[in-house]
Parts: structure tokens; C-alpha cells; sequence
């Protein structure tokens, strides 16, 4: 089973959140969290490290039924999305969107399986359209 999704842009890091965010709105999932790891590690460590950023993305309908059939579910939502600078290839930035079938590996909840698999393909809808 794969992690998650990704591509690659050509751009900056600010251009890829911004485009990362409308992709995921246009696709009916909205950020409910932004968790800035540069800026977390450089606080509380004084680590430096490239721009990481970690989305917590959510499609209400989704999150709605898979809660339905297993409360416990929301320990594993919401889907993280990871904008970062690639550290190899200066310029580029990799957008990463988890893969929701990791929730159906955790549980075997009936129902689960289908939940997972429209999330998967909306994320993978917008991941496809940052390209």
C-alpha cells in the first residue's frame, strides 16, 4: 500500500501552498489545521530545516461517515497534506497528500473500505491537478 500521493511543482513555496489549498477546496476539502515544522523546530529547538508544511485537509461528508461507523477514526483525521521544499532540487516543492486506504489497514469497520476510496480519489483528483 502506498503512504500517500505526489508531485512535484515547479515553483515557489508560497506559489505551492496556495495552489495546494485551491486544489484541495476545488475537490470539497477544506483545511481545518497548519502545522508551519519549520518554524515549530527553529522555537523549540533552534533547528533549521527547509519550508515543511503540514495541512490537516477534510471532506465533511467523508469525515462524517467514516466517523459513523467508527468513532475512533478521528484519531487518524484529519488527511494530512505535506507541502515542502525539495532539498535536492532547488525550486521545487513536493506537494504529498496521505492515502486514506491507511485507515481501513488500522480497522477492519465495515463500510470503511468505501469511505476511504472516495476520499483517495478526490485527493488524487487534486494532487493531479497541481501538475
Amino acid at each position: 500500500m502506498k503512504l500517500g500521493y505526489r508531485t512535484t511543482l515547479q515553483t515557489d513555496f508560497d506559489d505551492a501552498v496556495a495552489r495546494t489549498r485551491e486544489a484541495l477546496g476545488d475537490v470539497g476539502f477544506g483545511v481545518l489545521t497548519e502545522i508551519d515544522v519549520k518554524a515549530t523546530l527553529k522555537k523549540k529547538l533552534d533547528e533549521d530545516m527547509e519550508n515543511y508544511l503540514i495541512l490537516g485537509a477534510c471532506n465533511p461528508q467523508f469525515a462524517h461517515r467514516a466517523l459513523g461507523i467508527e468513532r475512533q477514526i478521528g484519531l487518524l483525521l484529519p488527511c494530512n497534506v505535506v507541502v515542502r521544499d525539495d532539498t535536492d532540487n532547488p525550486g521545487t516543492v513536493i506537494v504529498e497528500a496521505m492515502n486514506p486506504d491507511i485507515m481501513v489497514a488500522v480497522t477492519d469497520a465495515p463500510g470503511l473500505p468505501e469511505v476511504a476510496s472516495g476520499a483517495a480519489e478526490l485527493l488524487q483528483k487534486a494532487i493531479a491537478a497541481l501538475d
